[in-house]
């Protein structure tokens, strides 16, 4: 197939590609405190990561970004989910390829991008995270290292409250050992 076959329909579903990562250090974790001047989640505590650049691919994006962001060139970077994220009327969204990596130090950068902080794990139900970081931030700091990725959708309902539906993993083989999809 063709550059020419690879037609796009406006009446399909369109999305804008993003990466998400969540950098640790020992049993810490590495999350950007949105700056105050941001349009969405200003103050509030996230992952690092952004938009994936035309000619980039997913993995190459994720560096980059990371990179930008804390100055890091980390090392296993491992894809640990996919996120859907209708958000015009169901017509166009976002997806988003949720990372986990490993720092060589903890020597980071300032960004723009907001306040670069060091969590340990025990504590990040202190803190004001993005709403989806309640859920999502546990389960994939759990994920053990041969996890096959998570694919969830998100939405939100008549009191704009955001729900996040999981799919089924059927249990598979990756390198020959069994995962179970309990335990992603």
């Amino acid at each position: 197939m063709g550059l020419t076959d690879q037609k796009v329909d406006n009446r399909r579903y369109m999305a804008v590609p993003r990466t998400l990562c969540f950098i640790t250090a020992g049993d810490d974790v590495l999350l950007l405190r949105g700056a105050a001047t941001k349009r969405i989640w200003p103050n509030k505590y996230n992952g690092v990561g952004g938009h994936i650049e035309a000619g980039e691919d997913i993995y190459t994006s994720a560096m980059r970004e990371i990179r930008e962001e804390t100055g890091l060139d980390v090392r296993e970077l491992t894809l640990r989910g996919i996120l859907n994220i209708p958000v015009t009327d169901q017509a166009t969204g976002i997806i988003v390829f949720v990372f986990t990596a490993v720092a060589p130090n903890r020597q980071v950068t300032p960004s723009a991008e907001g306040t670069l902080e060091w969590v340990a794990r025990g504590s990040l139900d202190s803190l004001e995270l993005v709403e989806d970081l309640p859920t999502l931030l546990p389960m994939v700091l759990a994920m053990p290292p041969a996890a096959p990725p998570f694919f969830a959708h998100y939405s939100y309902d008549a009191q704009d409250t955001l729900r996040i539906q999981f799919a089924p993993i059927p249990k598979m083989k990756r390198n020959g050992t069994q995962i179970d999809a309990d335990k992603r």
